[in-house]
């Protein structure tokens, strides 16, 4: 997220490029749309959308007009309305925001709309929040600004009021209750699409609904792409991502529904039990499981039928009756397939499934069912073949209706079978094997094998002859004739059957909230049923949601399929206690794949799937951060240090201790002073944070500077040196930092560089290894934060018992083990501190011939019990790492 740290910039100089519709209705800084009188536009908008990590994952063709409003004030709230035109759904947010609009920012990304408004007065002069969203999205996104009056709360409601449907007016009206500000951007929305665009609804046609931005988890754009959440990094178009793994599902509604949830993971508990739960029953009963699995094939993508039919058109047209028809169809053979689906989950226990099979209830649908039966023909089915396609079309209403329909049936019937026998006479004639064939652009036309002409040339009755290879495609005037008269007759049934298609369609948008519920009802399925699919082929296991994260045999689930023969599992454990995690190993010991895998993990479980793990327990996360690329961002022309910065900026300004983050190799790309200690100050910040942090560097001091404070955990990947000139990468995560401190040594000697080379490289690294341990003293300070850090992990332990199942004896002989284990550990404390003492004194007698280097005070106040450092304590440590003999005394 480098382009967020604009939001720091000055906007007092920015200036809008907006003009003025004759009607003063709207401004736009964008190239006016086609048909609309504009003048004075400055700027171009670009022909294709730039492919970013939510333009390329399929939303692009939708069109989605968002209205945006602000208060005014320290913390900001911003409301916002999203009206997608091409599902007929609208949804409202009002979410409390900071000065730099970072979770207005990420839900604009989310939806990504293809137009912005704003009123007149935001963009003069122009708003922080204007200025940000302008800067961010203009190169792909229209951003216009329509007149102040059309924000009005009275008029929003009115909306609601008219256009949600029936029983959902009031639950509507009370999540709106006190959001202002939505229902204002809702009434400037709708607005603009009755006025501008010309587009109306129908009376209670809307799906509307209230989404508080609390509701989902945070993850932006940065995040989504290092982890391959729904694109691979190296190849686009690869499915070796988190959403190509996941995604097994059967209908568009279920796709669609996966790639929202993986960009926004539930933060709602109680959702995500509902789901474990109805994964784990249709993973259990294989029977249910492949019936839900076999109905689900037959749907087509309701959605879009159901938008196709609630909008209205302002003019009817040939091409409008001939979709009509067809959207008919598709809704009739959606109906159909409803009852498969009501069938299979009988039996079932789970409480979602069984809300998901209520609505599927015939109940539900009837009316529109017996609606549909009563105008087109039973054995009417969509058809993917474009002749096909054209016969059900003519066919669909039933016979007897409109006795005039019925004889221009007849001509279409007949006028197909003169053109059949034309081709026949023809292939007679001319002692040729000729085949008829169809496409919508040339109707019918004829095929000819190119053997049959190899002795003689083509007749030349025929015409628009086209080669390819063996083939010969032509026309004759004749054929040409009658294609012209089949298009006619067809033209003639459409018409005449468009009206009771019309009355019918009319008919069905009374009923159409039932069908929507449904179509979401069956995405939810899908999506479950995707997930069982995996965990059927997958080893996985169903995730408890406690306080404490820990997974036994965690995988990566994107290298575990690449690598399914080579992955090594690991385990991990998070608490309070244990929240900042340093990994430290060798390159290719396998940090970034553990840090990413523990991150994926932590999406999927949000999700409501299984993880690839024999046992696992997270948290539930509000915010999931990664800083983990070390490319240069070119678009914003700054470097791999500047773009890190950035980034790691954006991380710590919006961290809290609902967090979870993951960082690798955090200061590599300045010098090594400069990294250590702007990596220091970085992991110190997010100790304080309280997030779970996992850290993976290559700076060997900073487990060693940070191992004493609360919450830190030294962790490394484990490399097999026993074997002279070989690396063996064990890829297993071992307790404490990294031992070998000669990596760099090994590996040159395994890629043979030459040997006086590494001789000589060895001697220094060891008289800098001997000097540097001269220095390392027993500090007190350090004693005491192991004391400190001691007495507050027994504290949490004996808070999990608590809390947890343990009873009677089990929990009696734990007790007992824990005691045990806490007083070993404090006894070889206290033996510490005894030789800290004893070395302290010999030290002083040492020094006290020579002159004191040192003024600081010899009492320190012990930090066990306290809640905060004072700097001189936090950093004492990094002084005893570093001072000479006798001055920690």
């Amino acid at each position: 997220m480098a382009k967020i740290s604009r939001a720091s910039t000055s906007y007092t100089s920015y200036t809008s490029a907006t003009t003025s519709y004759p009607s003063n209705l709207l401004h736009t800084s964008a190239t006016p749309r086609p048909g609309t009188s504009m003048s004075g536009a400055t700027t171009a908008r670009p022909k294709t959308r730039p492919r970013t990590a939510t333009s390329t994952i399929g939303g692009g063709d939708q069109q989605i007009i968002c209205a945006i409003s602000e208060s005014r004030g320290l913390s900001p709230i911003v409301g916002l309305a999203f009206v997608n035109l091409s599902t007929t759904e609208a949804v409202l947010c009002q979410i409390s925001d900071t000065q730099t609009y970072v979770q207005t920012v990420h839900k604009l990304t989310i939806f990504q709309p293809t137009e912005i408004l704003f009123m007149n007065t935001a963009a003069q002069p122009p708003s922080k929040l204007f200025s940000i969203v302008n800067e961010e999205f203009r190169d792909h996104i229209r951003v216009t600004t329509i007149d102040r009056k059309y924000w009005a709360e009275n008029t929003g409601l009115e909306y609601i009021q008219h256009l949600a449907f029936r029983q959902d007016v009031e639950a509507i009206k009370v999540s709106l209750e006190g959001n202002y500000y939505a229902i204002c951007c809702f009434a400037a929305v709708l607005k603009y699409v009755e006025l501008m665009l010309s587009v109306s609804f129908p009376f209670h046609s809307l799906r509307i609904k209230y989404e508080p931005s609390e509701g989902a988890m945070m993850i932006d754009l940065s995040t989504i792409r290092s982890l391959e959440l729904i694109q691979n990094l190296q190849n686009a178009r690869s499915k070796d991502c988190l959403y190509g793994i996941l995604n097994q599902t059967l209908t568009p509604m279920g796709a669609r529904l996966l790639k929202s949830n993986l960009l926004q993971p539930s933060t709602d508990s109680d959702c995500l039990e509902l789901r474990y739960h109805a994964l784990s029953e249709l993973e259990h009963k294989e029977d249910v499981f492949f019936a839900v699995r076999q109905a689900l094939k037959a749907f087509v993508d309701v959605d879009r039928v159901l938008t196709a039919i609630t909008i209205i058109p302002t003019r009817l047209s040939i091409q409008h009756a001939e979709q009509s028809i067809n959207n008919v169809i598709l809704l009739k053979q959606f109906i159909k397939s409803i009852s498969s689906v009501y069938e299979a989950l009988g039996g079932t226990t789970s409480g979602l499934i069984r809300e998901i099979r209520e609505r599927c209830s015939p109940d539900k649908y009837f009316d529109t069912e017996v609606l549909i039966d009563d105008t087109i023909n039973e054995d009417i089915a969509y058809q993917s073949q474009p002749l096909d396609l054209r016969n059900q079309r003519t066919y669909a209403v039933k016979a007897g209706v409109n006795g005039l329909l019925d004889v221009a049936r007849q001509t279409y019937k007949e006028a197909n079978a003169d053109a059949f026998q034309l081709v026949t006479d023809l292939g007679q004639t001319h002692e040729l094997a000729l085949e008829m064939r169809y496409d919508t652009a040339r109707q019918y036309y004829i095929r000819i094998d190119a053997s049959e002409l190899e002795e003689r040339s083509l007749p030349e009755v025929f015409i628009n002859v086209f080669r390819k290879k063996n083939i010969i495609e032509c026309q004759t005037l004749d054929l040409l004739k009658w294609n012209q008269k089949i298009v006619d007759s067809h033209h003639e049934v459409l018409q005449m059957s468009d009206r009771g298609v019309r009355e019918l369609i009319d008919q069905i948008r009374q009923n159409m909230a039932p069908l929507f519920k449904i179509s979401d009802a069956i995405a939810l399925l899908d999506m479950i049923a995707s997930f069982a699919q995996s965990v059927t082929t997958q080893d996985y296991t169903r995730p408890e949601l406690t306080q404490a994260l820990a997974v036994k045999n965690g995988r990566h689930p994107i290298r575990e399929k690449i690598y399914s023969e080579k992955y090594v599992p690991n385990d991990a454990y998070a608490t309070q206690q244990n929240r900042f995690q340093i990994i430290t190993g060798c390159n290719m010991s396998g940090k970034s794949t553990y840090i990413r895998s523990l991150a994926l993990m932590a999406v999927m479980a949000q999700i409501g799937s299984f993880l690839p793990a024999s046992y696992a327990s997270f948290p539930v996360f509000h915010q999931l951060f990664a800083r983990i690329s070390m490319d240069d961002c070119i678009e914003a022309n700054v470097s791999t240090f500047a773009a890190e910065m950035r980034e790691t900026a954006f991380i710590l300004r919006n961290v809290d201790k609902r967090s979870m983050v993951i960082i690798d190799e955090l200061g590599r790309g300045t010098s090594t002073q400069d990294g250590l200690s702007i990596a220091i100050a970085v992991a110190e910040a997010l100790v304080d944070s309280q997030a779970f942090v996992w850290f993976a560097t290559h700076f060997r001091d900073l487990p060693k500077i940070l191992a004493e404070r609360n919450g830190v955990v030294n962790l490394h990947l484990s490399v097999d040196m026993g074997e002279a000139d070989k690396m063996k990468m064990l890829y297993k995560v071992a307790s404490g930092a990294v031992r070998e401190e000669h990596y760099g040594i090994a590996l040159a000697r395994v890629v043979d560089l030459p040997s006086d080379v590494i001789r000589i490289a060895q001697e220094v690294s060891d008289r800098l290894t001997s000097n540097m341990e001269k220095r390392k003293k027993y500090s007190r300070t350090i004693l005491l934060a192991r004391r400190r850090k001691l007495i507050l992990s027994l504290r949490e332990q004996l808070v999990q018992a608590q809390e947890g199942k343990m009873q009677g004896r089990v929990l009696a002989t734990w007790m007992k083990k824990l005691q045990d284990e806490f007083v070993n550990r404090m006894a070889a404390l206290d033996a510490d501190f005894a030789a800290a003492a004893e070395e302290c004194e010999h030290e002083q007698d040492k020094a006290s011939t020579a002159p004191s280097r040192s003024n600081r005070p010899s009492s320190q106040t012990d930090p066990v019990g306290s809640t905060e450092w004072s700097p001189d304590q936090r950093y004492e440590m990094t002084g005893a790492l570093q001072s000479e003999p006798g001055e920690e005394c």
